[in-house]
């Protein structure tokens, strides 16, 4: 019989265990009391610091997975290079945030990638056309704040047609925000669009191998 010595793997392992039950429940181990603590990497120490628990276990997968999303917005970005209101298309970075680190959830699926887009490029449009039609009537000094008030508007009510679609995502919001507070016509609008059916499409390609990060 091999006998088990206390240096040996095995009781390293039971030590080990014994710690982390202890310190789930919140207990001390009697045997350790007057030995010096060495904190050990596990997931456990990692919740209390600032690294999320599921890097320390997989660092590889969210180093790759966050490298396709670096990619994938290169790509559209070189693709649509020449688009000069960038605060429009900034939203497409946030867009691809939630599809690669999150593309389980219903935020990163094609109907609410797309469609929210769809919803917030419709309200932004149609509010930036109806301020730009008043602006004349309002005058200099209400210039201002009827842009601000349309600016909500337009991000009240694509929220709300959103919501009653399910279409939820959050970027598009933004988007309807960014019309009403910007200049733009219609190669923008295409651009904004063309790049999101982009990630959408590149998301669903390489989907099979991502996982939810957060």
């Amino acid at each position: 019989m091999i006998r088990r010595t206390p240096g040996s793997g095995f009781a390293r392992r039971c030590r080990y265990a014994l710690q982390e039950t202890n310190h789930r429940t919140g207990q001390m181990n009697p045997l350790t009391l007057n030995r010096p603590q060495v904190r050990a990497l596990s997931p456990y120490s990692a919740r209390a610091g600032l690294l999320d628990p599921k890097f320390c276990r997989d660092p590889l997968r969210y180093v790759v997975q966050c490298s396709i999303a670096t990619l994938a917005v290169l790509i559209v970005l070189l693709a649509l290079d020449y688009v000069k209101q960038t605060v429009l298309i900034a939203s497409l970075g946030a867009s691809a945030f939630i599809a690669f680190t999150m593309p389980r959830v219903d935020s990163s699926r094609p109907r609410f990638l797309m469609g929210g887009y769809v919803v917030g490029t419709v309200m932004g449009c149609l509010w930036s056309a109806a301020a730009t039609a008043l602006e004349p009537a309002a005058g200099w000094a209400l210039a201002g704040p009827s842009i601000v008030l349309f600016a909500a508007l337009a991000t009240g009510s694509a929220i709300f047609l959103m919501v009653v679609t399910q279409t939820e995502h959050p970027p598009a919001a933004a988007l309807a925000l960014g019309y009403v507070l910007n200049e733009w016509d219609l190669l923008t609008v295409l651009v904004v669009l063309t790049g999101i059916v982009a990630i959408s499409l590149i998301k669903e390609l390489l989907r099979p191998i991502l996982v939810n990060l957060l």
